[in-house]
């Protein structure tokens, strides 16, 4: 009974992440901006570095230090004489640096970094539940509100500019539905591996599915799959919970891409 007290919370965090996680990753994959998730990623420390200095709830610092970076994203990505990958790189070095370096400094406060780094799952309580459950239900009905347009502009920007979509707008709104992952996600695998569990899923995912709908339903069960056999192999052998779940999720996409690709008539 207590091993379950314990658990119960850690799988439903989970398992929740990865649902959300699922068309999202897909989203991302489809308009080829995996690096995207990286950087909003490595600027969630950033925002746990000035949640301890400002003495804020670290949920609300690293929200909004995610959604200053969506944003400035998302300006800076008009610019076209700034090149994605080179941008990408110098805001996920730079913020995640900035993290440590203020992570580093507040000697008041002990900081547990390997569990900002890695996740720790198994820390979640009962009372961090409602405010996932809020962040997730608020995310899948904004993604259900507007999935066709998200869709189109992830396949096809330049047809959706020609269908009179705002484009730019989309963009923001995807990297802000991320930016409120990435705060959900830091628990179960932490800061470096964030990126893993929105991109590997969806990644395996594709082999699975023959619409939109379908891969980002295939891609949050093999999140959740990953969830569940990452939390047991922890338990089990004593492994890394989050990076458990990653390789979890990594041999999914292994074994489904050794699978023959079905023929279409």
């Amino acid at each position: 009974m207590a091993l379950l007290e314990l658990l119960w919370p850690a799988l439903a965090a989970g398992l929740l992440v990865a649902l959300v996680s699922g068309p999202l990753g897909s989203l991302l994959v489809w308009r080829r901006l995996a690096y995207f998730g990286d950087s909003l990623a490595h600027a969630a420390l950033l925002g746990v570095g000035l949640s301890l200095l400002l003495a804020i709830p670290g949920w609300l610092g690293i929200t909004l230090v995610c959604a200053i970076a969506a944003g400035l994203l998302t300006l800076l990505l008009r610019r076209p004489e700034l090149a994605t990958d080179t941008l990408l790189t110098v805001l996920a070095t730079t913020s995640l640096s900035l993290g440590l370096i203020i992570v580093s400094l507040a000697d008041n406060v002990r900081v547990d970094l390997m569990a900002y780094l890695f996740g720790d799952l198994l820390g979640v309580t009962a009372g961090d539940l409602p405010l996932l459950l809020a962040g997730a239900l608020l995310t899948l009905g904004l993604l259900r509100w507007q999935w066709d347009a998200l869709v189109l502009a992830s396949v096809n920007e330049e047809l959706a500019e020609v269908d009179g979509l705002p484009v730019n707008r989309l963009r923001l709104l995807l990297l802000l539905l991320v930016a409120i992952t990435v705060t959900a996600a830091m628990k179960v695998v932490g800061v470096l591996l964030i990126t893993a569990l929105l991109i590997i899923p969806a990644a395996a995912a594709r082999r699975l599915s023959r619409t939109p709908e379908q891969m980002a339903l295939a891609a949050s069960g093999i999140g959740m799959l990953a969830v569940l056999a990452g939390l047991a192999g922890s338990l089990q052998w004593n492994l890394p919970l989050g990076p458990a779940i990653v390789v979890a999720a990594a041999a999914a996409f292994a074994l489904l891409n050794l699978l023959p690709r079905r023929q279409t008539n």
